[in-house]
């Protein structure tokens, strides 16, 4: 199943709610995602751009951008980043394919 990372920002509205009242969001994103036939494999707050990252592995493309959408348009986010990311055999799958395409660069 492809595996994905998801970098996220809460809105100020979500960091103060969650202030008053302190609760672990990784359940919800884990229920969420086995709903859509993933699995959550992290979940961290984290410091800097973003307040979390997540690993998550998602069936499809169309998943993990329906996932995106719905967490996108509930407010609480005011950043949503999703990264595809690949296993180290697809990662040797597409330098073997870049040395057949035949770019050129210019000269």
């Amino acid at each position: 199943m492809p595996a994905y990372m998801i970098q996220a920002s809460y809105s100020s509205g979500a960091t103060a709610s969650m202030i008053k009242n302190p609760q672990d969001r990784s359940a919800v994103v884990s229920k969420m995602i086995k709903a859509a036939g993933g699995k959550l494999s992290g979940f961290w707050l984290s410091f800097g751009d973003y307040d979390l990252v997540a690993i998550a592995e998602m069936p499809d493309n169309i998943t993990a951008a329906a996932l995106a959408m719905a967490i996108g348009s509930s407010g609480a986010m005011s950043a949503y980043k999703t990264t595809p990311l690949l296993t180290p055999a697809e990662s040797m799958e597409a330098m073997k394919k870049a040395s057949e395409v035949g770019y050129k660069p210019p000269k």
